[in-house]
């Protein structure tokens, strides 16, 4: 930053319209998300509705995945800790190619035996990284997985090298554990994680300002972390955004100003459609405000071709990454591998042994935190 200029980057006051490609994606987030919700007759269709242009971008543009590997190692992580928002997530898996997340999936949308539960729930479907609810519990995990992919990187340079995403909302950040999440990322300068805040200034119960009036640019920006700011219905300011968050030595928090609902002309922008299905008349309006004029549950080829080409953009990803690992030495595969299984180093037993040893011979007087601490140099290293 130099002299008093900002930080963060403003929103102009007119975003540059979207190509017509981008809309069509991204409506077809929004139109599985109202029907979904709309046949549960429960569930959250505000959210997805209002972050469906960031995600459509953070999808199509960035996001290194593969759905027909799912569990490949350095794959991107994409958490959803607003988890309320289930919908934006189980679209995206869908509508890429995964192929336990069928549309009979979406249409049994919160019914008991679904993959698609109200919240994400690992291991439930392929693609969700971690079970998200509580609000700011998936912005701490993802801190710990860019902690981790840091750590692996540190070990494994020419194998590790992925990012972290993190879609949160206003609720996420009221939570005092994104307090201590963010600081923690900060501190240890984790530049792979990028933080999408899907700032809208609604929350259950009507505006965030009934309970907040927190600046959460500045508090990311006292915690160490790069923090922009977009429109987050124009495609290029998001892009510009994320490209930039991938290239600075800090976390990044891009704050993303978006209508919840968006496209719902009577509801959208308000707590009205936060947490309920919109109802047919809404629906109707907002297929018409959205220029979408297909039945429910119906997603056009040719727009469905879009998204389904961007599902196999990782095959490349995936398959270079596979020959980066044969290309290691055997010892350091096998070690890499099990380190993934979570297997323990073969000779852990012989260097605690060792180490209780040298102890016996001149045992110290330790405070018991700094015993578990030397005990855990010796497991780790």
């Amino acid at each position: 930053m130099d002299g008093d200029e900002p930080s963060m980057n403003k929103i102009g006051l007119k975003s540059s319209p979207n190509s017509s490609k981008h809309d069509d994606m991204a409506n077809a987030i929004r139109a599985l998300s109202m029907d979904a919700v709309q046949a549960a007759n429960s569930g959250h269709p505000g959210m997805p509705m209002g972050m469906a242009d960031v995600a459509t971008v953070l999808f199509s543009k960035f996001l290194k995945f593969d759905p027909a590997k799912p569990d490949w190692p350095d794959r991107d992580r994409f958490v959803l800790s607003a988890g309320h928002g289930s919908m934006l997530l189980y679209s995206l898996l869908h509508l890429t190619g995964y192929k336990d997340m069928t549309l009979e999936e979406i249409k049994n949308f919160r019914q008991l035996g679904s993959k698609t539960a109200g919240h994400p729930e690992f291991g439930h479907a392929d693609g969700v990284e971690t079970t998200t609810g509580p609000l700011g519990q998936g912005l701490a995990m993802a801190v710990g997985m860019a902690l981790a992919e840091k750590m692996q990187a540190a070990r494994y340079k020419d194998i590790v090298d992925h990012h972290t995403y993190v879609i949160a909302g206003d609720g996420c950040l009221m939570e005092g554990s994104s307090h201590e999440a963010i600081s923690f990322a900060g501190h240890l300068k984790l530049n792979k994680l990028i933080v999408l805040w899907d700032d809208n200034s609604i929350s259950i119960d009507g505006s965030t300002d009934l309970a907040v009036s927190d600046d959460q640019t500045k508090r990311f920006e006292a915690h160490g972390w790069d923090v922009q700011a977009v429109d987050g219905h124009d495609e290029a300011q998001i892009e510009k955004a994320i490209a930039a968050a991938k290239e600075t030595d800090k976390p990044s928090m891009i704050a993303c100003r978006t209508t919840i609902g968006f496209g719902a002309p009577n509801k959208q922008g308000t707590s009205g459609v936060h947490g309920a299905p919109l109802g047919d008349e809404e629906i109707a309006l907002a297929r018409k405000e959205l220029n979408w004029p297909h039945a429910p549950f119906d997603i056009p080829n040719d727009i469905l071709d879009k998204w389904r080409c961007v599902g196999t953009m990782g095959a490349r990803h995936s398959a270079a990454w596979e020959e980066s690992l044969k290309a290691l030495p055997a010892e350091v595969r096998s070690e890499f591998k099990n380190s993934l299984a979570g297997d323990l180093p073969s000779d852990l037993e012989d260097a605690i042994l060792e180490y209780k040893r040298q102890l016996s011979e001149d045992a110290p007087a330790w405070a018991t935190r700094k015993s578990s601490q030397e005990a855990l140099k010796v497991i780790y290293y």
